[in-house]
């Protein structure tokens, strides 16, 4: 993702303030906090106020920082600013904050006036602590209220031993790093420790036992290769499972195909490699045998190979067939469901897949055709009342599918819809009939990935704030909810 023209270019950074001449200009309570944070960093600190708060004086009397009893000149600061590493202007006068950071700026010192981000040269992220473990949150000071936000959430998933977790690696860093010349193989060893009983016993301060575990993988081949097999969800990157997650952030490679996202894959590791084996109709970039044979040859070379699929791998993901493959060549494997297309895009177009009123059962079905041509699908269970049809993969046979449930008993003007791009910010709703929804579809160039829910759930559709549809289109069927028949 690159930056365009008019976004700041804030670049993260962790900066050494340990016995570091840092200058605040401002004695009041915004100038507390910024002195608090810097005394928690060991920053050697002046401060230039002619007044100071209760909490100022009495830093001052505990020599932990340097009170200058003058007003913030042009001269007083000229003076103090040059040595110092940054300059916080926390004083209660917007212009006389930019004209010191301007003053900053021209003797090379990075400044934060505070909560202006405009004239700034640096801003302070909201901050998350665990011992050495420091983890910063900015939005570039466009929403420092949501960057608090967040802070509180990540607080809630870091455990308070983090910080005991950290200075048991850093002790034990050089003698792994003499252990393990390989930097490969060294990483993996602090994986296999960080995953295992290792972390958890270093942050629970049982450092005898932390280390029995990193000498037992220091003495042995190290972990071997593994392949995971783990569903994305239908689209929307918010919709990873924590365990996903962490998977795609230590996997060695990733094998995916064409219904990711970008955003997606922006989630995995920045330098696991990237292998495409994508299939689309008519066009098999990789074969669906080869793909087994690479996650094998990938997983007996030491590699965690990561077979990463749109929605769940064992809902039309031919995860099973995989799964067949690694067992057979006694290859070990984990398995991670995913949120699956029919759940997802459903939810996100406001169709509910069962209703008490209509629908009782939900029968998924794929609409791909078999290498002779034909569509061999369960036609008289599917054209039954009662129940909800959702096809995967049915766009190019779309006319024949709803001609076909119409020829097996459902009317012509039986409910049904066109999620495409399901979940996803371009995501689009297409509702209609059996009779009319091929004509929407070729009408308005749907294409893949798409998914196609037929039955009466789709009169119940709920369009509403609350739903998290990024982009719906034009409807041409009554709903219960939708008097106008058409989507806002």
């Amino acid at each position: 993702m690159t930056l365009s023209s008019s976004d700041p270019a804030w670049f993260p950074l962790a900066v050494r303030l340990d016995d570091v001449p840092v200058l605040v200009v401002g004695g009041g309570e915004v100038a507390v906090n910024k002195v608090r944070l810097l005394l928690a960093h060991r920053a050697r600190i002046s401060v230039i106020a002619t007044r100071l708060v209760a909490d100022m004086r009495r830093w001052v009397e505990d020599g932990v920082l340097t009170h200058i009893a003058q007003d913030a000149s042009d001269a007083a600061v000229r003076a103090a600013i040059p040595g110092c590493r940054l300059v916080y202007v926390a004083t209660d006068d917007r212009a006389l904050n930019r004209r010191i950071a301007a003053i900053a700026h021209d003797l090379n010192v990075l400044a934060c006036a505070v909560d202006d981000p405009q004239p700034s040269s640096f801003i302070t992220p909201a901050q998350v602590h665990r011992g050495v473990v420091r983890i910063a949150i900015s939005t570039g000071g466009a929403a420092p209220v949501l960057a608090r936000r967040l802070r509180e959430q990540v607080e809630a998933t870091i455990p308070d031993g983090t910080g005991a977790l950290a200075g048991f690696m850093q002790a034990e860093r050089e003698r792994v790093g003499a252990a393990c010349p390989d930097i490969v193989r060294r990483r993996r060893v602090w994986e296999a420790f960080l995953d295992g009983q290792g972390a958890s016993a270093a942050r629970a301060g049982d450092m005898a036992r932390a280390r029995d575990v990193l000498d037992a993988l220091l003495s042995g081949d190290g972990p071997g290769g593994e392949v995971w097999l783990v569903g994305a969800g239908p689209g929307d990157p918010d919709l990873l499972t924590l365990r996903a997650l962490h998977m795609m952030q230590n996997a060695d490679c990733v094998l995916y195909d064409q219904l990711l996202s970008p955003d997606l894959l922006d989630r995995v590791r920045r330098d696991a490699e990237l292998v495409f084996v994508g299939k689309r109709r008519n066009r098999h970039t990789m074969p669906q045998e080869e793909i087994n044979a690479e996650l094998v040859r990938r997983a007996r070379a030491g590699q965690r190979v990561l077979r990463l699929k749109g929605g769940d791998p064992f809902v039309f993901g031919r995860g099973g067939e995989e799964i067949e493959a690694l067992l057979h060549s006694r290859i070990p494997f984990q398995v991670v469901p995913g949120i699956t297309a029919a759940n997802g895009c459903a939810a996100y177009a406001g169709i509910p897949l069962t209703h008490r009123d209509c629908a009782q059962a939900c029968m998924f079905v794929t609409g791909h055709a078999r290498a002779d041509g034909v569509l061999d699908l369960p036609w008289a269970n599917m054209a039954r009342p009662g129940q909800t049809i959702v096809i995967y993969m049915g766009v190019a046979a779309l006319p024949v599918l709803c001609a076909e449930l119409a020829r097996h008993g459902l009317p012509d003007d039986w409910p049904a819809a066109i999620v495409e791009r399901g979940t996803r910010p371009d995501q689009r709703v297409f509702t209609g009939t059996l009779a009319d929804l091929p004509g929407l579809a070729r009408e308005n160039g749907v294409g893949s990935p798409a998914l196609i829910i037929v039955g009466q759930v789709v009169r119940h559709r709920v369009v509403s704030p609350s739903i998290a549809a990024p982009s719906i289109a034009s409807s041409s069927i009554a709903s219960p909810h939708d008097a106008s028949r058409t989507d806002p």
